[in-house]
């Protein structure tokens, strides 16, 4: 029995997976090395997690569990495994990226460039079992384009700089019953402002019919494509003899997360006007990650 985990700064999905193919999906919230101490991490773990899969373990041994996750650089991936490793005392844990993670799931065993776009962001070219080279994601701060947390910023700042009209501004306090005395707060003041904004994003999806919305939309994945995805292109043109690499890229750019799952089709249009191949979408990369990790679920017993 194996346990997968794709874990972003907002929620994390596990999946347990049993020899007979019994697959058991929960929920918690997110866990990232970057925001707590491995004890708060441990804590979520047992707090939320076991009491949730406790009645499933019936089925026999944990052996391994697969860890893909936010924040999880190779220095801060150790953090996240001493957690696991202090609840899951006899599996094998592996940490490991969640830009790996949608890579594998995505991709499996081919090459390839695969994004996430949740809430945050990031994009690699992925070689088949590991990531070659990425252009860095840079948090929500720096980069990110094409996050969920930073559309929220955006808009946010957008609305509070009076770009997008007093009706959407007004529209958008009522909804959230909010005032931009608490969104400084939150954004300044409390623990992962992060999720605060990528929350606020939602506003987008609800107005999408709304031009001055959509085209915010619009300009934000443009944002990344110009930004990140460019360069494996670019890189590629330097590769052109290279009848193997042309072939994964032409592909697609293949993307998981809820942002890029959600917005879609102006996803599609964006990619389509900057003259790249679009992909697969998925929301989450835990059906790929099962495929991927299926030689390591065997049958074993307490």
């Amino acid at each position: 029995m194996i346990l997968l985990a794709d874990s972003g700064s907002t929620k994390v999905h596990w999946c347990l997976v049993t020899a007979s193919g019994q697959c058991s999906d929960v929920f918690t919230d997110g866990i990232n090395p970057l925001f707590q101490t491995t004890i708060a991490m441990q804590n979520s773990i047992c707090n939320q997690l076991l009491p949730q899969i406790a009645p499933l373990l019936w089925a026999g041994t944990l052996t391994h569990v697969f860890f893909y996750g936010a924040g999880c650089t190779p220095e801060k991936k150790v953090f996240v495994q001493k957690a696991l490793e202090a609840v899951f005392k006899k599996a094998e844990v592996h940490v490991e990226s969640d830009m790996l993670g949608a890579a594998r799931g995505l991709l499996g065993r081919s090459a390839g460039v695969a994004c996430i776009l949740g809430t945050g962001s990031g994009s690699c070219f992925y070689n088949g079992g590991s990531i070659e080279w990425a252009v860095p994601s840079l948090g929500y701060i720096l980069g990110d384009e094409g996050s969920a947390a930073v559309l929220g910023k955006r808009l946010v700042g957008d609305l509070l700089k009076n770009q997008l009209g007093d009706d959407l501004k007004e529209a958008f306090f009522a909804e959230y019953d909010t005032s931009m005395a608490d969104i400084i707060e939150k954004v300044y003041r409390q623990p992962f402002p992060n999720r605060f904004l990528a929350k606020l994003s939602k506003f987008c999806a609800d107005h999408l019919d709304d031009k001055r919305i959509r085209n915010l939309v619009y300009d934000h994945f443009v944002q990344f494509i110009r930004r990140n995805l460019v360069q494996y292109f670019e890189k590629n043109d330097q590769m052109v003899n290279d009848k193997m690499v042309n072939d994964q890229m032409s592909n697609g750019v293949g993307f998981v997360g809820s942002v890029a799952y959600y917005y879609k089709p102006i996803l599609e249009e964006a990619m389509a006007a900057e003259g790249l191949p679009m992909g697969a979408v998925l929301r989450d990369p835990i059906e790929g990650l099962k495929e991927y990790h299926k030689d390591a679920v065997v049958p074993t017993t307490e």
